[in-house]
Order: C-alpha cells, then structure tokens, then sequence
C-alpha cells in the first residue's frame, strides 16, 4: 500500500474514535458518569496514533516535501493551515486532559469543558480529515515530482516498519475495539 493510500486508511480509524468520543459526551449529557477510562484512553491513541505516529508522516515528511518542492505559496497557504489545525487539535486534546482531571477532582462543572473540547476536536478533525483526504493528498499526488513521491514512500515505509516491529497498529487497533465496546 502506498504511504499516501496508509495514511487515508489511517483516517479511518481516526474517525471511529472520533465516533466514539461523541458517544461518550453524549452519554454524559445523558447523565452518565464521566467514563474517565475511555476518555484517557482516547487521548492515548489522539496523542500517540493520531499524533505521533500519523501525523508525524505528514507534518515531517509529506508536508515538508510539498512546501520543499511547490514552494512559499503551497508552504505558506494550505500546508501551514494543515499544521495550525494540528496545533489547534493538540490544545483541545490538552484542555480536554484538564478538564478530566478538574472532574475528577470533584469539579461538576468541569464537564461541560470536557463535552466542548471534545467535540470541538472531534469537529475539527472530520473537517481536517476531509481537506487532506479530498485536496492536501490529491494535489500532492498530481503535483510532486515522481522522485518526491517516491522518497515520501520510503520515508513512511521506515516509520511504518519501526511501527510495526513495536506493535503499535495492532495495539491502537485493538484499543478502538475497546473503546467500541465501552461506549455502547
């Protein structure tokens, strides 16, 4: 599989636990304890699937490729929106962690912070996942020189063994089962 269809497919289990962290505010609007557990839970694969490891092959290799080799206004324009959505995405995962805590510690109202920054991440991410998958990765496809194409491919293929070797997609993927189950 090429490193551009992996990281769409990695999508895809990105938006299953998007899925699940809408269920389970709903379910504390609902009245249901906060599930602390599969909210830490979330923010381990956010912090350490989605981010670390997926967006790792975007942001250092993919992107810097695309800015590197179609320029400041490709660098400057949609690639650095890429990366404030991230950024922007990695302080509602923060704030979410915060307000866990602030329940946990008994704060009542702290859920409502935990409800909007969870969801805001949520709908943050549909909406990021989108651009890259229909725009960002088609034009990199169309645009990138074929020798480009062909190291972003390799790059991502060490990452991915790396990964592998450590088990990290199947513990990730496991986990959304997990989580699946937990929330229903």
């Amino acid at each position: 599989m090429d490193a551009i269809t992996l990281m769409i497919e990695e999508h895809k289990h990105i938006k299953r636990v998007l899925g699940i962290t809408r269920k389970a505010c709903i379910q504390i609007l609902n009245g249901v304890p906060v599930n602390y557990e599969a909210f830490y839970k979330i923010i381990d694969f956010v912090r350490n699937y989605a981010d670390k490891h997926h967006h790792s092959k975007e942001e250092d290799i993919l992107f810097k490729r695309m800015s590197e080799e179609l320029g400041d206004v490709v660098a400057h324009g949609p690639i650095m929106g890429m990366f404030a959505e991230h950024d922007l995405g990695r302080l509602f995962i923060s704030n979410l962690e915060t307000a866990l805590q602030k329940s946990k510690d008994g704060d009542k109202d702290a859920r409502v912070d935990i409800i909007a920054n969870a969801i805001a991440y949520t709908d943050l991410l549909h909406r990021h996942i989108d651009k890259e998958d229909t725009a960002i990765y088609t034009f990199a496809q169309k645009k990138l020189s074929p020798k480009s194409l062909a190291e972003v491919e390799e790059k991502c293929r060490i990452i991915e063994s790396l990964a592998h070797e450590k088990q990290l997609q199947d513990k990730y993927i496991r986990l959304i089962d997990e989580l699946e189950k937990s929330v229903d």
